[in-house]
């Protein structure tokens, strides 16, 4: 028997929607009960009602019927809606851990991702709440109608069996033909959607350089290849869904004649033939509604298992023993890192030690790994080998809910999410307004932001173009010296400020060293760089050079000397003695970035 801890969260939401399964079944065994009213009327119209001529029967058993089929649409309403609080307590018991799955699952494949997930849950939780499972619930009853036709007459039953076998086969059928088809197609429109969400989120260069038809080429190609597979898919179920009708209405017909042969040889009575029909009918339908919802069903299958496989991949994160507030002490102890989707290391043997209110500065050539050690220090992307430790604690044995408060963090694109400033600066939690104003003016962005219409309370969004890149950016810094943070990383802070930002920036950093905040900055300007207890050179991802930024300065320094003064005996002394002092001592990632 499988345990709990053997299922994955769906599942789980699944088996604890189980009693209402059971609820909906018991619903539908009455519902089915009633279903036969109909029948048995006709049956005792014809052999008592009619023979006896008997208004008074007639009338009572008008009534009852009434009675019986309001009844059954009440049960029915009931069960309609008890289906539907099923779709709705599925989507809560997996809608949080589908989203914290969604965003661990964007850092660790890499990449931009789209929200199919929620999409997925949608469809899930529609058709649990639709008309289509109701299929799967009558289906039981099928073999107790079928019984009943075979107490009438065994021909009766052979008949409807038959005619049941022939509409079981084309539900299998349309199984067959349309699944791979269907699943195709749903593959080629998420590769299409997310396609479209990547280009909605370029629209400016795509206009700006009349890249639009390329583009809309790529799209469409994936979307006429989706609707190809969804047409060809739809006209087989369709094709198969209208035999399957017309062959019930058929069978339903044929019926009454075999009963009208049963009739004339004296076998049954023309009530039981009248009734028969209706029972064989009612037989017949979960079948033939089980072929005109596989569509539904196929949609709903795909969607679970791709709900499934997501959850299976991305466990729920371990809850660890809650650590005191961490001081800033950082040890990245030999630590290898391969980025989402990369075969070789970003970083490679990284070993170093900072401690508490010490500033880094990282610097290196192009894809020399800087990047990939901010992340890495703030425990994004796994290391791969080795460890990187806050406090003496692994970062990743931290609950992150409780150390996200104490790390700040602005990467080289700048996202900011749709609300007002000030939830933007509070990183959407409860906002503090005195907090928000601090790091603020920490960030040197509380003049700014007061001049906007709205103030703290102007509304912006991931592209909306209230702030310029220069504003967002400041922002951004904004955020991550909320809530005073002991340990904050900036990738390239300075790449979109202009000469009164970087004075802001520069302030910034001062204020963070006299709080003792230990600081990582990655920039390729010396200006901000000039402060910095320490400079790591990164090459290759691997470290070049480690220790004070005078002595690191003075190495990287030293080489270029030795050359300059070669080539001044060489006779190209007046170019090479302009290349030195170009430099002014800046380390040799000058100009470039990651």
């Amino acid at each position: 028997m499988t345990s709990d801890n053997d299922l994955t969260e769906l599942q789980r939401a699944m088996k604890a929607c189980r009693h209402s399964f059971f609820s909906v079944a018991g619903f539908s065994l009455f519902i089915n009960l009633l279903m036969l009213t109909p029948a048995f009327y006709m049956l005792q119209v014809y052999d008592r009602v009619i023979p006896t001529g008997s208004e008074e029967t007639l009338l009572m058993l008008t009534l009852v019927v009434i009675l019986l089929l309001t009844i059954m649409g009440g049960l029915e309403l009931v069960r309609s809606r008890l289906l539907v609080r099923v779709g709705n307590r599925l989507d809560s018991l997996v809608s949080a851990r589908l989203y914290r799955a969604m965003c661990r699952h964007s850092l660790d494949v890499g990449g931009r991702q789209t929200a199919q997930p929620l999409d997925d849950l949608r469809t899930v939780r529609q058709f649990l709440s639709g008309n289509g499972l109701f299929a799967f619930f009558d289906a039981p009853w099928v073999p107790i109608y079928l019984g009943l036709l075979f107490l009438f007459n065994v021909w009766f039953g052979v008949f409807a069996t038959c005619a049941g076998a022939v509409l079981l086969a084309l539900a299998l059928a349309n199984e067959k033909v349309t699944r791979t088809l269907l699943a195709e197609a749903s593959d080629e429109h998420i590769q299409a959607q997310a396609l479209a969400n990547g280009n909605l989120r370029n629209a400016e260069v795509l206009h700006a350089m009349g890249m639009l038809p390329g583009i809309m080429r790529r799209w469409a190609t994936k979307h006429h290849a989706s609707l190809v597979k969804q047409s060809r898919a739809s006209d087989r179920a369709g094709g198969l869904s209208n035999l399957s009708r017309v062959l019930r209405m058929l069978f339903q017909s044929m019926i009454l004649g075999v009963g009208a042969l049963l009739v004339l040889d004296g076998s049954i009575t023309p009530g039981m033939m009248i009734a028969g029909s209706i029972i064989m009918g009612r037989a017949l339908a979960p079948i033939d509604q089980m072929i005109g919802s596989w569509k539904g069903f196929l949609g709903w299958r795909d969607a679970y298992q791709r709900l499934d496989a997501l959850f299976a991949q991305v466990p729920d994160e371990r809850r660890y023993l809650s650590l005191p507030a961490p001081l800033g002490d950082m040890a990245i102890e030999d630590v290898t890192v391969v980025p989402p989707g990369a075969r070789q290391a970003a970083i490679d043997g990284v070993d170093i030690r900072v401690a508490r209110g010490e500033h880094v500065g990282i610097v290196g050539p192009s894809a020399a790994g800087k990047s990939t050690l901010a992340r890495a220090l703030l425990g994004i992307w796994p290391c791969q080998a080795g460890t990187v430790r806050l406090d003496g604690a692994n970062i990743d044995h931290w609950n992150r809910d409780e150390l996200g408060p104490h790390l700040g963090y602005l990467p080289q694109d700048i996202e900011l999410f749709d609300g007002t400033i000030s939830e933007n600066i509070a990183r959407f939690g409860e906002v503090d307004a005195e907090q928000v104003v601090t790091a603020a003016t920490k960030a040197g962005v509380h003049d700014m932001i007061l001049r906007l219409p709205d103030g703290y309370d102007t509304v912006i969004g991931a592209t909306s173009g209230v702030l310029s890149g220069g504003q967002r950016q400041r922002v951004g810094l904004a955020r991550a010296l909320y809530g005073n943070p002991v340990v904050v990383v900036l990738d390239e802070p300075n790449s979109n400020l202009d000469e009164g930002g970087e004075r802001a920036l520069s302030q910034a950093m001062q204020c963070l060293k006299n709080e003792g905040v230990t600081l990582f900055v990655i920039s390729h300007r010396h200006n901000v760089l000039k402060n910095v207890d320490k400079l790591l050179v990164l090459n290759d991802g691997q470290v070049s050079l480690f220790g004070p930024r005078d002595q690191v300065i003075a190495r990287l320094t030293q080489p270029q000397r030795v050359r300059s003064e070669a080539a001044t005996r060489s006779g190209g002394g007046r170019m090479a003695a302009v290349g030195t002092q170009g430099r002014g001592g800046t380390p040799p990632a000058e100009g470039q970035r990651e």
